[in-house]
């Protein structure tokens, strides 16, 4: 139905009736669906100047603005526990998940988990940072980041629609006053720099914005786990990287250790400072993993463990080509680090006790959607530098930034067994809660502001709202610190609604004993579980012995042999 903003409408805001929803009116004249009307995922429609409609069709609620819930959606919300009882549940009572791991329980809660986060992520892909409607484009051009929301129409009074409209904040003011560390917090669930590091480089494979056409395009080819970090994004990438025989990786071995060769061997791209001498310009599959001696050092552990494997297969398969052992390497180590990162580096960030399990056998007699593109909102809530601590400790000795970035012969200096000794020794800080970002990196913080600004990401309680979590009402809800409840205040003018999506989820009160908090937790996992088991190699078609060159490589690539 379609329905005119003007006096009557006025008059039921002021009354709080639902059907205007919860907005202001401007007495100018402005997109209707600049106020996000539309709730439950209902999608707005304009018409006339100041006429809209909202398609309810699918939400399973109905009514002018999709807030009438439907008979089956009424008994889906009042079954369905809140997101703080469940976490509750799984973070504690130990003695019960003992019992439930030990069990096929463990399956078929893995399976639910598993179903109902990849629900939240839409299949086919939606939106992209251009359209603010369907298009064939957002769908068919893989050099966009998809959206989960659709950007704030392009006529709308101020970057969050008509919120802010009293002006936002600096962002440089704003990372200064809030995100900017006083003293270094540790996270309280016990992630050391290993856990840091290794965020960065998984992540670094789809996570490539392309800032020469825009922030909300990728130049990765790929949009999930293909080890493009490890192997290159590109064919041509590719090939240099390759030793073109028994299916290995080049390499260079310093005082008999195997570490990536240098830029003098593998010509290809790498971003270095024009002053690195060559025989320090390591070459790796991501040419941004030259600035952190610590991905340098996952860098060095992938390629070993690549031509590892190829070692284990060649004698398994004498007839075997360079390029089908490279190949069938390339999925074993693609199904070792979905393992990985499963059952050990979301494991930890959950703090669960359930054991969580990676079995596509799980997903494979229910409807599940296999591909995956990165959403824009998924990079953005990425930014987890609060992670890295004020300096890095390796075999006794301190090193500070300055020293430690874009030094790569730290890598072959201290050698990648004290590298993991050590960073496996040495505390990462808290995500959450605000407050805990080295001074080096807060520029990454005002430029990601900036860019949310640019691709017109809608309000944090927007977001709160898609992903079924109460919107916050005050900044004292949101925030437990009051400096950083005040201060929130006067930058965004009391207006919660105005609260950003990037500064929401960096600076949200942390769950108890948590690494960050709730919002962090419930609209990343559905991400990352989507991209994880989305992958073609956990399909039916692919998730069999055969793929892996038989039994020995479909166990490695579940981590089952040695």
């Amino acid at each position: 139905m379609r329905f005119l903003v003007g006096p009557v409408c006025v008059l039921l805001i002021l009354l709080r009736e639902p059907a205007c929803g919860d907005w202001k009116v401007s007495a100018e004249s402005v997109n209707p669906c600049c106020y996000f009307p539309c709730q439950n995922q209902g999608v707005c429609v304009r018409y006339a100047e100041e006429t809209y409609e909202c398609d309810c069709v699918g939400t399973g609620f109905h009514g002018e603005n999709c807030t009438v819930p439907a008979f089956w959606t009424r008994v889906r919300q009042f079954l369905r526990p809140r997101p703080e009882a469940l976490h509750f549940l799984l973070t504690h009572f130990s003695w019960l998940w003992d019992i439930v791991n030990s069990t096929s329980l463990r399956d078929f809660l893995m399976r639910l988990v598993l179903t109902v986060r990849s629900n939240f992520v839409p299949s086919p892909p939606t939106y992209n940072s251009k359209y603010s409607y369907l298009s064939w484009e957002s769908y068919h051009n893989l050099s966009y980041y998809t959206r989960l929301m659709p950007p704030v129409p392009l006529d709308c009074p101020t970057p969050l629609g008509v919120r802010g409209a009293a002006g936002l904040p600096d962002p440089g003011l704003m990372v200064e006053k809030l995100f900017k560390r006083k003293t270094f917090r540790k996270d309280p669930q016990g992630s050391n720099l290993m856990f840091a590091f290794f965020a960065q480089h998984f992540t670094h494979q789809f996570f490539k914005t392309a800032n020469r056409l825009g922030p909300g395009f990728t130049k990765a080819l790929g949009h999930g786990v293909d080890a493009g970090h490890i192997y290159g994004d590109n064919l041509e990438r590719q090939m240099q990287l390759r030793l073109l025989k028994d299916g290995k990786l080049k390499y260079q071995l310093i005082d008999g250790e195997m570490y990536p060769p240098t830029v003098e061997e593998v010509p290809v791209t790498m971003n270095y400072p024009p002053h690195t001498p060559l025989h320090q310009q390591l070459v790796f599959g991501n040419e941004l993993f030259g600035l952190l001696p610590g991905l340098g050092m996952y860098g060095t552990i992938w390629l070993r463990e690549h031509n590892r494997v190829c070692d284990i297969l060649r004698p398994l398969h004498p007839h075997w080509d360079d390029e089908q052992l490279f190949q069938t390497a390339r999925f074993i180590i693609i199904g070792e680090t979905i393992r990985i990162v499963i059952e050990e580096y979301v494991q930890q960030l959950s703090g669960y006790h359930m054991q969580l399990k990676f079995d596509p056998v799980m997903l494979h007699n229910t409807p599940f959607q296999y591909g995956n593109r990165i959403a824009l909102e998924f990079v953005h809530l990425y930014h987890w530098h609060p992670l890295m601590p004020d300096t890095i400790d390796i075999d006794g000795d301190t090193l500070t930034y300055e020293r430690f970035i874009f030094n790569t012969s730290i890598v072959s200096h201290y050698g990648i067994e004290k590298m993991v000794d050590s960073f496996s020794r040495q505390n990462a800080g808290q995500i959450g809660g605000g407050f805990n970002m080295h001074s080096v990196l807060l520029s990454v913080a005002v430029n990601t502001i900036e860019a949310s600004r640019l691709l017109r990401i809608q309000p944090f309680n927007e977001y709160r709202k898609r992903f079924n979590l109460k919107p916050y009402t005050s900044f004292r809800e949101f925030s437990d610190n009051e400096e950083m409840a005040s201060q929130l205040e006067e930058f965004y003018h009391g207006d919660i609604d105005a609260l950003e999506f990037y500064p929401g989820l960096l600076l949200e009160k942390t769950r108890p004993g948590a690494i960050f908090g709730e919002s962090m937790v419930e609209m990343g996992a559905p991400f990352s579980l989507k991209g994880l088991l989305g992958s073609p190699i956990c399909s039916p078609l692919y998730w069999k012995p055969s793929t892996f060159g038989g039994q020995v490589g479909f166990d490695l690539s579940i981590l089952l042999a040695e």
